[in-house]
């Protein structure tokens, strides 16, 4: 009886593991399937979408294949704590993020001996750092909350971190270039508490510059006023220290406290990352919050960041250098002049910023919107609704002549 039991249970479960490989094994199979078609959906329109920063021409394949043959890819590594002090955890890439940063801090005027940063998850973790820098900052030398002021036209994300940070904030109108307005900044300046300015290097849909000269002879009438300059240059920020216009970012030439720069635009990384900078002596006024735990201070907002995204930034250092750089940077400015100059012989609206890689220009039908997600905005002042193309390292020529010869069939 008891092995007739004992065969029994043994047949039952061979038929519930039978069951359960068919019903995983088809599960699996499913879930494959719809990666596949997620993958291929991708990777067949990454270079049609114009509307977006993105370069899409990534040079990633060999850090991969290191990656795995390595065997770092089965490790768990965390970039806990301070990349200028010890830790005491030693699975971090610390030490390469530190170099990154000492690699791009002088293209930017920062001195190697007064300079700090991270490697950030993205140019809004930057901007957050920036305005919360800023803001102990101030508050640490005048004992008040700053006033944060920005551009209607500079990226939504300086918005939501003031009032993540819950500081006041003022937005400034910006003209139809997508300026701030020094003459409404200096109308709506605070006079007696300290000033937190964002100076936005390159608008999100226009690409506008906000004038420093401009706005900083303004904040010079008001000596009483404490400033602390942020620079958002998420995109700009990649590429103009390769350009003839390099001095825009660089401090010494235009002084700015913090500069928050996006890796996964004109650099190449394939997922969100950044560049948040700034001086020691910033970060010394920052609450250390030393922590035993990790034998290290953290002055930064965010406790654990990624160990890979400061490989990747060092790899592309390295695999690009500087003259890759500067041929990137420039070929992308001259491929928007030409296409701003191809709109205006077709006598199409089109407008493009001194600096700018992005062209924007009154609205084409949806058919060519949808084929090239072209990004929407609107303003009345240049004829209502518009769109705009970031032309980024990917989009040559020949792509952007497709664009334009569906704009030539509009009737």
């Amino acid at each position: 009886m008891l092995e007739t039991l004992k065969k029994t249970a043994s047949f039952f479960l061979f038929i519930i593991m039978l069951t359960c490989n068919s019903v995983f094994g088809t599960q699996f199979k499913n879930t494959q399937k719809q990666l596949d078609e997620y993958a291929a959906y991708v990777t067949e329109h990454r270079l049609t979408e114009f509307g977006y920063p993105a370069n899409q021409e990534l040079k990633l394949k060999e850090f991969y294949k290191w990656y795995i043959d390595s065997g770092l890819y089965g490790t768990m590594t965390n970039n806990v704590g301070d990349p200028f002090n010890s830790s005491h955890t030693f699975l971090n890439s610390l030490d390469f993020e530190r170099e990154v940063i000492e690699f791009f801090g002088p293209k930017y005027g920062f001195e190697k001996d007064n300079l700090w940063g991270i490697v950030t998850n993205s140019g809004t973790d930057g901007n957050n750092h920036g305005i919360y820098f800023g803001a102990k900052y101030l508050e640490k030398i005048t004992g008040q909350k700053p006033v944060v002021y920005v551009s209607e036209d500079a990226h939504y994300s300086n918005r939501r971190l003031a009032n993540l940070q819950n500081l006041e904030l003022i937005i400034i109108p910006a003209d139809e270039h997508g300026r701030m307005i020094p003459e409404k900044f200096e109308k709506a300046l605070v006079k007696d508490r300290p000033a937190l300015v964002i100076y936005a290097i390159g608008t999100t849909f226009k690409g506008g510059i906000d004038d420093q000269n401009a706005i900083n002879a303004i904040i010079a009438k008001y000596p009483s006023i404490k400033v602390y300059r942020h620079l958002d240059a998420a995109l700009f920020g990649g590429y103009l220290p390769y350009t003839k216009y390099k001095d825009t970012v660089n401090r010494k030439v235009h002084p700015f406290d913090s500069i928050a720069i996006s890796g996964h635009k004109f650099f190449g990384m394939d997922e969100p990352a950044g560049i948040f900078l700034t001086t020691k002596e910033i970060k010394d006024n920052q609450t250390p919050y030393n922590i035993t735990y990790l034998n290290t201070n953290m002055p930064m907002i965010n406790c654990s960041r990624s160990a890979v995204s400061p490989l990747k930034f060092w790899w592309i250092i390295h695999n690009t250098g500087v003259k890759g750089c500067t041929k990137q940077a420039n070929g992308m400015l001259e491929n928007a002049v030409w296409l701003k100059n191809e709109l205006d012989r077709r006598h199409w609206p089109a407008w493009l910023e001194p600096m700018s890689n992005t062209v924007y220009f009154k609205v084409p039908p949806k058919s060519i919107v949808d084929k090239y997600y072209l990004a929407p905005e609107y303003d009345i002042r240049l004829g209502g609704e518009l769109s705009h193309i970031v032309v980024m390292q990917h989009m040559t020529k020949r792509r952007l002549q497709n664009f334009l010869d569906d704009i030539a069939k509009i009737k």
